[in-house]
């Protein structure tokens, strides 16, 4: 039996890789470059792509959207280069695909809260995430944190570094519950030595690991809930989005 059964659901964790229905369901017959930036960075993803000489190979069909998978030559290099949808389950579904058609090098990009005092726009490595989502439990056993792949870190580091920019490593706080970040919440996470707060890390490290892919994220500050009394929402670190971009295509190249 592969599943290891728990009286709480979401901590039961089967350990069996294929599904009833798998990634590549559709067999479209697509095959991926292995180096994916796959990125929330809004509008964005599309804007670099129309202005870069990008091909739309494919596109990942939701309810809701149709995601447009593109390959763009950077350096000298193929890169699969995909907009992520914000959220654990649709972000790590999405990831899933791309793995499941090629994609086996991911350096992903987006936006966090800070938990403690940092200037919006501030780049950050995480090199673990508190696994307070659903998702990664269904790809990797209970546990309250997982690790981030060195390599995929250390490859973003070099890229910051190449570009002499700062950049601090931390512990992110991966959470499902957008509206239910309380205060007491924030100062329990903080006291744990979570700087920042986003919605996917853990997941998709979960994702990436349990299909032997390689996965590290840059983060950039956003809003602010350093002061739970006094929230600011600032500008979404919506300036961020270019240079985000930039590092994430240099990083990957280096994996």
């Amino acid at each position: 039996m592969s599943i290891v059964k728990n009286e709480i659901p979401i901590l039961e964790y089967d350990t069996e890789k294929t599904a009833v229905l798998n990634p590549t369901h559709e067999n479209l017959g697509l095959k991926l470059p292995k180096k994916c930036v796959f990125a929330f960075l809004g509008s964005y993803i599309d804007e670099y792509a129309n202005k870069n000489g990008a091909r739309q190979v494919s596109a990942f069909v939701s309810a809701t959207k149709h995601y447009p998978i593109y390959v763009i030559k950077y350096k000298g290099n193929e890169i699969t280069l995909c907009q992520a949808p914000v959220g654990a389950a649709p972000s790590a579904q999405l990831l899933d695909w791309l793995i499941g058609y090629g994609v086996r090098e991911i350096i992903s990009a987006g936006s966090c809260g800070a938990l403690e005092k940092l200037p919006e726009g501030e780049f950050l490595v995480p090199c673990r995430a508190l696994r307070d989502e659903g998702t990664s439990y269904h790809y990797a056993p209970p546990a309250r944190f997982i690790e981030i792949n060195e390599k995929a870190r250390k490859a973003i580091r070099e890229a910051i570094c190449e570009h002499s920019m700062r950049y601090r490593e931390v512990t992110t706080w991966t959470t499902d519950g957008f509206y239910r970040e309380t205060k007491e919440k924030v100062a329990y996470r903080k006291s744990e030595g979570c700087a920042v707060v986003e919605m996917e890390c853990s997941a998709l490290a979960a994702c990436a690991d349990f299909r032997g892919a390689t996965f590290g994220m840059l983060l950039y500050t956003a809003d602010s809930l350093a002061d739970v009394e006094l929230y600011d929402q600032r500008n979404w670190g919506g300036n961020a989005y270019e240079y985000a971009l930039k590092l994430c295509l240099d990083a990957v190249i280096k994996l």
